[in-house]
Order: C-alpha cells, then sequence, then structure tokens
C-alpha cells in the first residue's frame, strides 16, 4: 500500500521514517505538522509556522491544510525563499504557490509575502527577517534540495551561524538546473541567478522541524545529510542537530542509504499505519 511506513530510525536526534510511497510520505508529514499546529494554538492561543513552498511539498501541504481541527484564524504563515526581482504573478513566485496552496484554502490569520521584487532587497531582508524574529516560530516545514540545500541556502552560501534571518543569495548552478527539471523555467538562461532566502539558522529556530524529502532525485542529498559528516556543503545535515526533527522520505529518497542509524537498527513495519 501507499500508506505503508516500511522503516522507522534515529541518526543524530532526527526521527526518520521511510514509506513506500511519497502519498505515504505526505500524508504522515501533513498530520504531523497538524498535530504540532493544534498543540500551539492550546497551549498559546496562536501558532507561527513557516511553510517550503515548492513541489516536493505539495503532499505535505495538501494534507496539513486538510486536516481537521485547526483553527486557521490563528495561525501565522511565512515562507521561506522568493526570486530576487520576480513579480507575485509569475507562474515560478513562491508568492504565488503559498497564495494558492495555503492562503486561498484554509484563509489563516495572517500571511507574510517576500517581496522578491522590493526595490530594495536588502531592506527587504531587514522587513521580513524582523517579522519572522518577532516571537518564536513554532514549526517548519521544509524539503531537501537536489545539492542538499534548505531553502535556497546552496552550498557556498549557506551558514550555520549567520547572523541574519533572511538574506539575499546568489544561487548556484545545480539549484537553478532543478527549477528547470521541475519545469518552472525554460532553460537553464531562464532560471534566475539570486534570490532572498531565510537563513540556516532561522529555520532551525522553530520549536518543530518537519521535512518531507520524496523522489529519487533526493536521495543523493537524502545520503549525504543522514550518512555524511555536519557540514555546510550539505546543508540539510543541518536538521540532525535539531532535538524536534522528523524526516518524511519515500523508499526512492532513501534508495542510497547505506547505513541503518542507530543502535538497533531501524524497524521493520509489517502493516499499513
Amino acid at each position: 500500500m501507499d500508506t505503508e511506513l516500511l522503516f522507522e530510525f534515529r541518526r543524530g536526534r532526527a526521527r526518520i521514517r521511510v514509506y513506500r510511497r511519497g502519498s505515504g510520505l505526505g500524508e504522515a508529514a501533513g498530520a504531523a505538522g497538524a498535530a504540532i499546529i493544534r498543540e500551539a494554538i492550546a497551549a498559546r492561543g496562536h501558532a507561527r509556522i513557516v511553510v517550503g513552498t515548492g513541489p516536493s511539498q505539495d503532499g505535505t501541504i495538501g494534507a496539513l491544510t486538510a486536516a481537521p481541527g485547526i483553527d486557521w484564524s490563528r495561525v501565522e504563515v511565512f515562507h521561506m525563499d522568493e526570486y530576487t526581482g520576480m513579480a507575485a504573478a509569475h507562474p515560478a513566485s513562491f508568492r504565488r504557490w503559498l497564495k494558492e496552496h495555503v492562503a486561498d484554502v484554509v484563509r489563516p490569520g495572517i500571511v507574510h509575502y517576500m517581496q522578491g521584487d522590493a526595490a530594495d532587497v536588502e531592506a527587504e531582508c531587514r522587513r521580513y527577517g524582523g517579522l519572522l524574529r518577532a516571537a518564536p516560530v513554532d514549526v517548519t516545514f521544509l524539503g531537501f534540495g537536489e545539492n542538499g540545500h534548505i531553502a535556497f541556502n546552496d552550498p557556498g552560501v549557506a551558514d550555520f551561524e549567520d547572523a541574519a534571518a533572511v538574506k539575499p543569495v546568489t544561487l548556484d548552478e545545480r539549484c537553478r538546473r532543478q527549477q528547470v527539471g521541475e519545469g518552472h523555467f525554460a532553460d537553464l538562461a531562464s532560471a534566475p541567478p539570486a534570490a532572498i532566502t531565510v537563513t540556516c539558522p532561522a529555520l532551525v529556530s522553530a520549536r518543530h522541524l518537519v521535512c518531507s524529502v520524496p523522489d529519487r532525485r533526493k536521495a543523493e542529498a537524502v545520503r549525504d545529510a543522514l550518512e555524511g559528516p555536519l557540514s555546510a556543503a550539505c546543508p540539510a545535515s543541518l536538521v540532525l542537530r535539531h532535538p524536534e526533527c522528523a524526516i518524511f522520505l519515500d523508499a526512492e529518497s532513501a534508495s542510497l542509504l547505506t547505513s541503518l542509524p542507530g543502535a538497533d537498527g531501524p524497524r521493520r513495519k509489517e502493516q499499513p499505519l
């Protein structure tokens, strides 16, 4: 069955679950995120979340917005990146993705959009960073890029000790080729060379991380993050330091893992969830 949980194990401080299909991954990650949001609202009267806005998050965010029992009027939503100079109406805009997949679906109380086409990019980074740091974030929903990036913190610009919450970055070629491969742009020349991104420390400052990483094309990044060293050469490796990190994989994205972390290895699940 698509929702079958194949393995669960720990690596570093993270809890990792491997599902047979991406659909099972998305349902489980969305349910986990929904529980965190409901608990935050019950404890503090509101929730603050950061949402990854890309194809790998479609299943998770679809399950999240369909989850019962969330008072979305009490939820404040951020996203984590936007292309520099891109209008919100562009089909590849992450503001547009957030509006269509979250804001228009569940009508959160507050949605903060990153203005990639702001005349003063540095000022926009300060504005958005100030909003993000105004209070603790309850959960960040994120994926791993094919090059191991989180948000647009590519190897080469990722800084695990970054003092900023949001910064402008130059995108590396592999990142831009991923955007082409996902159908956002016709060719490499069309893919924007620069963006604004939430930084590594700001992403992992949330109380919880829910990482959704489906597809065979992410297998190298998963292997490097889970089995390689903690290094900005694979920015996704940073999530293993977080005390409340859940990583959801499918059989394809887990296909290059060569070791089974933990003293007793993963536990095989013989029954679907």
